[in-house]
Order: C-alpha cells, then sequence, then structure tokens
C-alpha cells in the first residue's frame, strides 16, 4: 500500500467514503443514452452497433470484483463506446479512442479536491506495479488555468508514474454530469481496450489495494 498521503489522512477514510459511495451506487445503476460523441459538442455515448457486445461478460466478470475497497464501482448497463477529449503530455489533443488495445482507468481529478488529493499516489503506485501496453491510468487533471498548480502538486508528492493529462475546460467532467455519470470528484470509468464503458465510480478508492488490483485484472480479462 502507498504510504506517503497528501493530507496525512488514514487509509480508513478513503474505505469509510468508498463504503458509503458503494451503498449509494447499489441503489442505482450507471445507465448510458443511445448518444454521440464530444465534450459539450454533442452527445457522449455512441450507439453501440455492436461494437460492445463483446463487452457484455467482462461487465459481469468486473462486477464480481466491484467490493471491499472498491464496491463503489457500479456497471454499465449496457457497456457501450465512450468518446471524450482532452490533451495529453505534449498538449496534444488526445481523445479516449486513442487508447484503443488497452484497458484504462481514467480518472479525473483537481488539486482543489480533497479526497482526489488523497488517492493521488494510490493510483500512481497501481499505473507502476500494473502499467504496460495492455493497461494505463489516464489521470485528467481538470483544474482551470494554466499547469503550474496540478504540475507542483505531482512533482511536491512524488507522482512520477502517471502520464500528464489536463482538461482546463472542465469539458470532460461536464460531459461526464451530464450523462449522469459525475457528480462530483473524484470520479473514475473502467474502459476495455475497444473503448466500451465498463464500469463508473463516484468518490475515493485506495487503488494501490488487493481489491483494485484484483478490479483491474478483471477487466483486463485473459
Amino acid at each position: 500500500m502507498t504510504n506517503k498521503r497528501p493530507f496525512g489522512l488514514p487509509t480508513v477514510r478513503l474505505i469509510v467514503i468508498a463504503a458509503v459511495a458503494g451503498m449509494l451506487a447499489g441503489a442505482v445503476a450507471v445507465y448510458v443514452r443511445n448518444m454521440g460523441s464530444g465534450n459539450g459538442e454533442g452527445p457522449l455515448l455512441a450507439q453501440s452497433s455492436g461494437a460492445c457486445e463483446g463487452a457484455v461478460e467482462k461487465v459481469k466478470s468486473v462486477s464480481e470484483f466491484s467490493r471491499g475497497q472498491v464496491a463503489a464501482m457500479v456497471a454499465a448497463q449496457p457497456p457501450r463506446p465512450l468518446d471524450l477529449t482532452f490533451k495529453g503530455p505534449d498538449g496534444q489533443d488526445l481523445k479516449t479512442a486513442d487508447f484503443a488495445g488497452k484497458t484504462v482507468l481514467l480518472n479525473l481529478w483537481a488539486t482543489w479536491c480533497g479526497p482526489c488529493r488523497e488517492e493521488m499516489p494510490a493510483l500512481n503506485a497501481l499505473q507502476k506495479e500494473m502499467g504496460g501496453e495492455d493497461f494505463e491510468v489516464v489521470a485528467v487533471n481538470i483544474d482551470t488555468g494554466d499547469d503550474e498548480k496540478p504540475k507542483a502538486f505531482l512533482a511536491e508528492y512524488g507522482i512520477d508514474k502517471l502520464g500528464y493529462y489536463r482538461d482546463s475546460s472542465m469539458g470532460v467532467f461536464n460531459a461526464l454530469k451530464k450523462e449522469g455519470l459525475a457528480f462530483g470528484l473524484p470520479v473514475t470509468l473502467v474502459m476495455d481496450e475497444k473503448g466500451c464503458l465498463i464500469s463508473a465510480m463516484n468518490g475515493p478508492a485506495a487503488w494501490d489495494s488487493p481489491d483494485a488490483k484484483a478490479l483491474i485484472t478483471a477487466a483486463k480479462g485473459p
């Protein structure tokens, strides 16, 4: 487990928050509409057209591992292609489609969000241990303004394994909020190698925990 925590908060706080979020999430499913793509320029979720039929079994598998410290993960019903845009490490425009071939844990965070700051070292540890050609933690910072604050935070707390992804317009968050997938920060999505939404979580989690690693292993599949 990651020991360094930006606010010195105990891991149990994350567990309690995640557990509460899990109980709330258990009352609702992540439903997505038959809609198209873009951050605020149009519909977010494209019609599947069969593109995500193969993800149905993966959703079931991942759901079995949505427990413990990742109990707030809620299955996408049905899984559908997800199209979001943000900036890459060199300031280039990226889409979720650019990560085709990788299972992706997409996390939205901001420096002003306490729970986000608390879970960033664990996300860094998850990327360090499991990141590679078939999996990546894509942590997208949504601070408005320039890069000074997010880069200073990452440097101060040794977040050195995550790529630097940004959306200073907050368009990616607003698009997810419009679709009922984001209610606050942090918000985390799991997408398969075809860009299909598998599950979503609102609230923090201990991403370097055995529960989280088991969920990611299930998402990656055989």
